[in-house]
């Protein structure tokens, strides 16, 4: 079956719904070879992975998911996500990570959907793990902990042992500098089924698309961004490259001068939508927050203790530089996801309220069973 849809992309064809269930059927059995697998993604990704075809697969691998048994009343409500891609292997600290704290400490129930690092120092797991917060929670713990603290984390191997069939062709894939669909999928497989996300990616062309995709899933509100960095990304050290806070793993030409989250540095490519609103893509300008003066330098990280440190300090309101600038930007956006403010910038203001009343280091804290 594989080697009948590889030909078919080859030729620069999309697959269609019953195809797509195919392909997935066959990646997830274990008695097909991963350098078939491989093949198959590969073609995939030279052909050029349409919205539809992201959608099906996000919609099939989604249904395999373990899925945490939610109580009516938190099933009912927002529920936040909050990630990027990966892919643009600039080395900055782990900022959506930071935000999802931020978010549970506004109220906002917050699911937030990662991995350990695969080639990189710092994922969302490492940095949590560091922090002391669990990432090793069950199903039935994570929507206790949803109910009880407004955050869990779904560490994604727990949710999607069919995975482990697909990881060896991944890594074979990774292995090429070859980049595959499951760049743009990990933050689409939320096993809670978020009702509100946002999603950094790592070029401006991604966000439309990715939005479509969001909202095909049945997303009520979300936003998908890109951030310039302009030549700062030139200079910068690439020796600390973060991996995809979804245990992405980006082929080497997707280096470049843009950033997964919303830029301090330089214009945001934002592509968003709402109940209440429709469809809509923008340009935002740092011109309009109260930025300081920053470099991509000033907002890189290291490893998960560096990086955890980092989260410390901004949340003990002891960072105030450009890494806080980063972080109330981007929790700005994710209010205004969340439906908790109606701007960005009202949500950098009451971002900012909540670190320096002490809310956010509370949650940490919190969270970490103290």
């Amino acid at each position: 079956m594989l080697n009948t849809l590889i030909a078919q992309l080859a030729a620069g064809h999309a697959l269609a719904d019953d195809q797509v269930t195919d392909a997935v059927n066959e990646l997830v059995n274990e008695a097909v070879s991963a350098n078939l697998k491989a093949e198959f993604l590969g073609a995939l990704a030279r052909k050029g992975e349409t919205p539809e075809e992201i959608t099906a697969f996000a919609r099939l691998l989604r249904d395999k998911a373990v899925v945490p048994p939610l109580d009516a009343a938190t099933r009912a409500g927002e529920i936040l996500d909050v990630c990027g891609t990966g892919g643009d292997r600039l080395g900055t600290f782990n900022i959506s990570t930071t935000v999802a704290i931020v978010c549970a400490a506004a109220g906002i129930v917050v699911a937030k959907h990662g991995n350990r690092a695969i080639t990189s120092q710092a994922g969302s797991a490492d940095v949590l793990e560091a922090l002391g917060v669990r990432i090793d929670l069950s199903p039935a713990e994570a929507a206790q902990s949803l109910r009880d603290h407004q955050f869990a984390f779904l560490f994604a191997p727990n949710y999607h042992p069919a995975f482990k069939h697909i990881a060896p062709a991944r890594k074979r894939c990774a292995e090429r500098g070859q980049r595959t669909i499951f760049n743009f999928l990990g933050p689409l497989l939320n096993p809670v089924s978020p009702t509100a996300q946002l999603i950094g990616v790592p070029r401006p062309e991604l966000c439309e698309p990715i939005a479509r995709v969001l909202q095909s899933l049945g997303v009520r509100r979300g936003m998908v961004v890109c951030g310039n960095v302009g030549q700062a990304a030139r200079l910068s050290p690439t020796k600390v490259e973060k991996e995809s806070e979804t245990g992405a793993t980006p082929g080497p030409r997707e280096v470049g001068i843009s950033l997964d989250e919303l830029s301090t540095l330089g214009d945001t490519t934002v592509a968003e939508f709402y109940q209440e609103r429709g469809f809509s893509t923008s340009l935002l300008s740092p011109e309009q927050f109260p930025l300081q003066p920053a470099t991509l330098a000033d907002l890189l990280g290291g490893d998960r203790a560096a990086n955890a440190e980092v989260v410390r300090r901004i949340l003990r309101c002891e960072e105030r530089g450009p890494k806080r600038d980063a972080v109330l930007l981007n929790a700005g956006a994710a209010l205004l996801v969340a439906g908790r403010a109606r701007s960005i910038s009202e949500g950098w203001e009451l971002a900012a309220q909540i670190i320096d009343a002490g809310q956010a280091e509370a949650k940490l804290k919190e969270l970490m069973g103290r």
